[in-house]
């Protein structure tokens, strides 16, 4: 009988899906996106543009794309109905029309689910819905000008010689604001002030505040702000500042002189709300804080959660939690914290530009026993988890009730401050501490005449500005509007990926290559890096997911009237103008070795540009002005190449496949199987056991016969017999 077919993206989440679904379907997996823009055409683009119309090329992305395009071709073959089930997001509903594309499906049936739970997926599949042509423009649009600026724009660093790789739409933006950070740092003059104070013997300090007739200054109200960056808020407390010893040292004394009372004393109860629970951005900061989880790692092991049916999907930006959920929540405060329990359910405010049909990141069954989840998760994992429930389940509770207390003392013409906050109901702050600690003042009166103990003053420096750790760069990213909350922890990687950033003492700090890119740019494309710009190009692929504007009349009109003339314009900026830029900041132009090999073009010697990511730690570049000569090593002829185009790598001659013989394994008595690889330029064959997942086995990693004139023969079991 003839099954249905489920589509998803991840791997990982095949086992359980088809667990909740049963024998009657396949689930089968695209293992993220299968087809990428081609690199056929002008400046290899893979796009065209003409008038208000954009014509898309696009290929598979690489050799196990076009065999996951076979394999689901052959599944939906055989399946009576195919549905499309990839992430709920613009991101998803993109590869989701990919794969209508590349299979042929005429119109298929799109489900989204936010959590891998039995109830959610059976909802989702009864209630199917077409696939959303806003979404996916927003999606194809992005996929264009990331490569318009990335392929247009990054030859004007490799112009550089310096081992530039790429500029970015989000990444350029980004660096910008660390290198400007770095350059307020490298350019701060520090300043010595001193602040002043006075103990009292009723048992506090209060720090100097001005003196009565001077203008009062205006004070400042406080706004509720959870800071997911910081495990707590606690403020270091000084006075207005005095900028010479001689004047500390004369309110000192006329402290000493002059008796002391108190001139006003408030005291006040305040609620502090619940924050929200997690988005993507503020699950980022609060990993990184609280767990040292870098953005990618953070990502990564959440995946993992919401692949095991654990928690929601985690790419949102909306704090919205379901009626189900907060039910549920309510009722476990009910068994196991009932004074906590709120008169209302709590409600929190997205964002202007959330998407209202996503939730939050929750846990999907807040009365999974914590015990159980030890044992089945690693460290990371469950350490995560309980990050995400603690803080759902605070959303959900009462507020905080703090106790402030304001008292401002006077001697003579002095004012002197003190502050004081006592938790009086902890609330949520029960399961989300983030609450600054106890500071008790006594109970006073208006006028009452105080003692004083001592008096003084304590010398201190103005601060630079500190660099950004990775949550502070994610807040600052959303904040600002730069990306959108799949590309927060992409952008970062893909920035140390570059060598343009570097961790120093878990804070991003611009290397001597990531100043000279920016200092360069901002001449090149100024623009590119404003934070302003670069969020008003999301705000309008924003409107095209909502519907409110056509992506290819979007695109075409953004390179029409920008793009085109600012990067004619960049052309003409002197190459060096990047080396003065670096030398403001403090940067020298590096220098590479020669190579002996020449280029095929202006015959000159090719210089050594640094890489990681291929064998030789290195490959070749003309640094004379010869526009994209590069040459990699290629290990099967020994010689320097220029890369290869697509066709030609799957033009590429395949390893003969593997074959089985009669020979047993001397551990699992599986047989061997004649393996071919290339050594020296050369195919050789061996023969291994046969079951790939011995391959990771301690126990076979000795299992190797290599061919001689007389026979099979392995160093560790000796000559093969049948």
């Amino acid at each position: 009988m003839p099954k249905r077919l489920l589509v998803v993206e991840s791997p990982g989440k095949v086992k359980k899906l088809s667990q909740i679904l049963g024998t009657e379907w396949i689930v089968r997996a695209s293992c993220g996106h299968i087809r990428e823009l081609s690199n056929e055409g002008e400046d290899s683009l893979g796009f065209t543009m003409d008038g208000n119309s954009v014509e898309c090329r696009y290929i598979p992305r690489d050799q196990q794309a076009k065999e996951t395009i076979q394999s689901l071709k052959a599944a939906a073959k055989q399946a009576k109905e195919v549905i499309l089930a990839t992430d709920p997001d613009r991101e998803g509903e993109t590869i989701a029309w990919h794969l209508k594309e590349a299979l042929g499906l005429k119109e298929p049936k799109r489900v989204v689910y936010t959590e891998i739970t039995e109830s959610a997926v059976r909802a989702a599949i009864a209630h199917p819905r077409k696939l959303d042509s806003n979404l996916i423009g927003a999606g194809l649009c992005r996929d264009c000008l990331d490569k318009l600026v990335g392929y247009k724009g990054s030859p004007l660093v490799w112009a550089l010689n310096n081992g530039a790789k790429s500029v970015g739409r989000v990444q350029s933006a980004t660096l910008h604001l660390i290198c400007q950070r770095e350059r307020e740092i490298v350019s701060f003059v520090p300043q010595d002030y001193w602040s002043v104070w006075v103990d009292y013997a009723e048992g506090f300090r209060a720090f100097y505040k001005g003196t009565v007739n001077a203008p009062k200054e205006e004070t400042k109200q406080e706004t509720e702000v959870h800071d997911d960056t910081a495990v707590n808020n606690t403020e270091v407390t000084e006075s207005t500042r005095v900028l010479s010893e001689a004047e500390a040292t004369r309110l000192v004394e006329q402290a000493k002189r002059h008796p002391h009372q108190v001139a006003q004393y408030e005291g006040k109860i305040v609620n502090r709300q619940p924050p929200p629970a997690f988005i993507t951005s503020t699950l980022q900061q609060a990993a990184g804080s609280r767990l040292r989880f870098p953005p990618e790692k953070t990502m990564l092991v959440a995946q993992k959660l919401y692949e095991a049916g654990l928690i929601t999907y985690m790419r949102t930006d909306s704090v919205m939690l379901s009626p189900e959920f907060c039910k549920s929540a309510r009722q476990w405060l009910e068994q196991n914290d009932p004074e906590n329990v709120p008169q209302q359910t709590a409600r929190h405010r997205s964002s202007k530009i959330a998407q209202e049909a996503h939730e939050a990141i929750r846990p999907t069954d807040v009365f999974r026993p914590s015990a159980q989840l030890r044992v089945e998760l690693d460290t990371d994992e469950f350490n995560l988890y309980v990050l995400i429930w603690k803080r759902a389940i605070a959303s959900q509770c009462r507020p905080a009730i703090l106790r402030k207390t304001l008292v401002v003392t006077q001697s003579g013409e002095l004012l002197w401050q003190a502050r004081g906050q006592v938790v009086e109901f902890l609330g949520y702050a029960r399961y989300w501490s983030n609450l600054s600690k106890d500071t008790i003042l006594p109970n006073l009166q208006q006028g009452q005449m105080l003692t004083l103990e001592n008096a003084g003053h304590e010398k201190k420096q103005t601060q630079p500005p500190p660099r950004y750790s990775e949550p502070k760069l994610v807040q600052l990213m959303e904040r600002k509007g730069i990306g959108r909350p799949s590309t927060y922890s992409p952008t970062i990687a893909t920035l140390k990926k570059r060598g343009y950033v570097q961790l120093t003492k878990e804070n991003l700090q611009p290397t001597s290559l990531g100043l000279e890119v920016d200092a360069f740019l901002q001449k090149a494309l100024p623009d590119l890096l404003e934070t302003e710009f670069t969020a008003k190009m999301e705000d309008a692929l924003d409107a095209i997911a909502s519907g409110k504007q056509p992506w290819q009349h979007y695109l075409t009109n953004w390179n029409q009237n920008y793009f085109a003339p600012a990067l004619a314009k960049a052309k003409t900026v002197p190459v060096n103008s990047s080396a003065n830029g670096a030398k403001a900041s403090g940067v020298t132009t590096r220098k590479f070795e020669t190579s002996r090999t020449r280029c095929p073009e202006c015959k000159n010697n090719l210089a050594k540009i640094p890489s990681n990511k291929v064998k030789k730690k290195y490959f070749l570049k003309c640094v004379s002005g010869c526009e994209n000569v590069v040459l990699f090593w290629n290990e099967y002829s020994k010689t320097w190449e220029a890369p290869r185009s697509k066709a030609a790598e799957d033009a590429k001659p395949q390893k003969p496949p593997t074959k089985i013989t009669q020979y047993p394994c001397p551990v699992c008595k599986k047989p061997l199987e004649e393996y071919t690889y290339i050594k020296d330029g050369q195919n050789k064959t061996m023969l291994r056991c046969s079951n790939p997942k011995s391959r990771s086995d301690q126990k076979h990693k000795d299992v190797a016969y290599f061919n001689t004139q007389k026979g099979w023969w392995s160093p560790k079991f000796g000559e093969l017999k049948s």
